[in-house]
C-alpha cells in the first residue's frame, strides 16, 4: 500500500482536538447535504448519503445534527450552495495529489490551496494533470487484531471484493465502486465490524518519497486535509516506515 494509507493510520492514533473534531463535522455534514440534494433525503434509495451518515456516525455526531443536514439538502431547511470541485497538482519528490472539495467560494477555495501548495513546495496543477493516476474504488478497514485474516478474505471475496490486503494493524478491502456497499453488508452479516469506509481515488503507481521531500509532501498533505472545504486528499506518495514513525512521534 502506499505510504499515504499508513499516514492516515497515523493520524487516526493522533489525539483529536476540538478544533479539528469541529472541521471534521463541517465536512461531513456538507457531505449530507450535497448527497441528498444529488439522491434525495432517504439514504436506503442513496448510497452516498448513506456513507455520509455512517461517516457521521463514527464521529458521533448527533443525530438533529444529521437531520438537519438532510433536510437543508432537500431544501425542507434553507442553506447554502455547495458545489463540488477537484484540484489537482504535485508534491514535493514528485508525488501526485487529487483533492476534492466541497465549497460554496470558489475562488477562496483555490487561493487556498494554492497557498497550501506553494508555502508546502508543491505546485497546483491543470485539470487531469495527475488524474489518470488514479481509480475510484470503494476502501473498507477492518482490525486485524481482531479478525483472522484466512476468514476475513474468504468473507471480502465470497462478497464480491476485488482485493484484499494488510497493512499494519488493518485489513484493507478493496472494491468496485458499484459493489461498495453489497461487500460492507456482506461483512456485517457474518459479524465483523468495520472500522472505516470510503470511496477513494487509489493509485495506480507509488512514488517513492525520501528524506527533507518526504518531511514536506506529509506537511503539505496535512495542511491541505486542514482547510475547511477541502474533503479529501488522495496522493501515491510511499515513505519510509522510519520516516513515518517520526511523523508519528
Amino acid at each position: 500500500m502506499a505510504g499515504h494509507s499508513k499516514w492516515k493510520q497515523i493520524k487516526r492514533k493522533k489525539a483529536v482536538t476540538d478544533a479539528r473534531r469541529a472541521s471534521a463535522w463541517t465536512k461531513i455534514i456538507r457531505e449530507i447535504t450535497v448527497a441528498a440534494k444529488a439522491g434525495g433525503g432517504d439514504p436506503n434509495g442513496n448510497p452516498r448519503l448513506r456513507l455520509a451518515i455512517d461517516s457521521a456516525r463514527a464521529v458521533n455526531m448527533p443525530k438533529e445534527n444529521i437531520e438537519r443536514a438532510v433536510k437543508k439538502g432537500t431544501g425542507e431547511l434553507d442553506g447554502a450552495a455547495f458545489e463540488e470541485l477537484t484540484y489537482e497538482g504535485y508534491g514535493p519528490g514528485g508525488a501526485a495529489i487529487f483533492i476534492e472539495a466541497t465549497t460554496d467560494n470558489a475562488n477562496r477555495t483555490v487561493a487556498e490551496i494554492r497557498h497550501a501548495f506553494s508555502r508546502n513546495g508543491g505546485n497546483l496543477g491543470a485539470s487531469n494533470s495527475v488524474a489518470w493516476m488514479f481509480e475510484r474504488k470503494g476502501q473498507v478497514y477492518l482490525d486485524a487484531g481482531k479478525l483472522d485474516e484466512d476468514t476475513t478474505l474468504e468473507a471480502a471475496l465470497d462478497a464480491g471484493a476485488e482485493d484484499f490486503s494488510r497493512d499494519g494493524e488493518q485489513y484493507i478491502v478493496t472494491t468496485t465502486p458499484g459493489a461498495f456497499h453489497a461487500v460492507q453488508d456482506a461483512l456485517r452479516s457474518r459479524g465483523m465490524a468495520i472500522e472505516s469506509a470510503e470511496l477513494a481515488m487509489v493509485p495506480k503507481n507509488t512514488v517513492k518519497v525520501e528524506g527533507p521531500d518526504a518531511e514536506k509532501i506529509l506537511k503539505l498533505v496535512e495542511s491541505l486535509e486542514e482547510l475547511e472545504d477541502v474533503s479529501k486528499v488522495f496522493s501515491n506518495f510511499d515513505i519510509d516506515a522510519a520516516q513515518l514513525a517520526e511523523a508519528e512521534a
